[in-house]
């Protein structure tokens, strides 16, 4: 048995992942640079057993004024994946991680897991707190193009139809056109009020392009040569899935439908098995969520694991930076202290 947390240059990192299901968010480029952008220290963590194997990507972060870290999930969909769905397996895994953590000086852990890839749900919830925040979104591209038609809400078909019939166009990996659509993607987080994480650069956005190649892909919605919105999307090993998008706003502009539609259709036909949406903000049943909805009627649970490697010191810091939370209490803001 062998339990440790990797660096991204770790040969056992890709190595477990020749032997798992997972996607781009277990890959170590794109946790480097994603760590970048929250400041912290790249990392996996490693536990094989017989054979078998587990990894779960973490950024660890440290604590302020104290010699204290944490750990976070990369953006996305990072959670555990395993080339085992033995219950046994994952209790000792589990295990192993809380036990690693707390040797590491790291006193928790808050991951997002994967709606595409099954765990053991009472198995995570012995070493911590399961929490469901809603569904998401995924498109079987299996299907005919016709199914996927049939499958899309009418109001989506008929905006989709009106952005053709207005002359919008879809161009793929013009990345000459990266930054026109940067400033619109920028343009609609200032309107969102998003905080300063998620305003990607040009050149994050770029270095994630060069890391991992021809596995990310931009789309662009043109209105004659202007660039109106844009969807970054990954491909990898079947599943396609959405990393940022937005469009420009206008009365009657439906470049955001014609931006999905396309792309599902252009990734079903380059072999891609799926085309997993995400849901809601933070997993919400809201008006995001319903959108996504319209496209397709695969759903799936969406969970974050939230694990205290260490109790005394994580009450500690509760008690001390947060004294009106409950640090018994890891459903609410997690982890409490921050």
């Amino acid at each position: 048995m062998t339990a440790t947390l990797l660096d991204p240059a770790a040969r056992e990192w890709k190595e477990t992942l020749q032997h798992v299901g997972h996607d781009m968010y277990h890959v170590p480029d794109y946790v480097v640079l994603d760590a970048r952008l929250y400041g912290g220290t790249p990392a996996a963590f490693h536990f094989e057993q017989g054979g078998r194997r587990l990894l779960i990507p973490l950024i660890l972060r440290e604590i302020p004024d104290s010699d204290l870290q944490d750990a976070i999930s990369p953006y996305g969909y990072p959670g555990p994946v395993s080339s085992s769905d033995d219950a046994v397996f994952w209790e000792a895994a589990c295990a192993a991680f809380v036990r690693t953590l707390r040797d590491e000086g790291v006193v928790s852990a808050f991951v997002r897991m994967h709606p595409l890839f099954s765990a053991p749900s009472p198995v995570l919830a012995g070493q911590g707190a399961l929490v469901h925040h809603g569904e998401t979104v995924s498109m079987d591209l299996t299907v005919s193009e016709d199914e996927m038609w049939k499958q899309t809400r009418s109001d989506h078909r008929n905006h989709i139809n009106r952005a053709k019939r207005a002359g919008t166009t879809i161009v793929f990996d013009d990345w000459d056109r990266l930054g026109e659509w940067v400033e619109v993607y920028h343009d609609n987080m200032r309107r969102v009020g998003a905080t300063s994480y998620y305003f990607f650069t040009r050149e994050h956005l770029a270095a994630l392009h060069d890391a991992v190649g021809d596995r990310m892909h931009l789309a662009v919605a043109l209105e004659g040569d202007e660039v109106v919105g844009g969807n970054t999307f990954f491909e990898y090993d079947g599943i396609a899935t959405g990393y940022v998008s937005s469009t420009r706003r206008a009365p009657k502009r439906y470049a955001d439908e014609l931006l999905y539609d396309q792309v599902r259709r252009w990734c079903k036909n380059r072999g891609a098995e799926v085309f997993h949406l995400g849901g809601g903000k933070g997993g919400a049943n809201d008006s995001l969520f319903s959108y996504k909805a319209g496209f397709s009627p695969s759903r799936h649970p969406f969970h974050t694991w939230r694990v205290v490697a260490d109790p005394p010191a994580y009450e500690r810091l509760v008690r001390e930076r947060r004294p009106e939370a409950d640090p018994a209490d890891l459903t609410a803001t997690f982890p409490s202290y921050r």
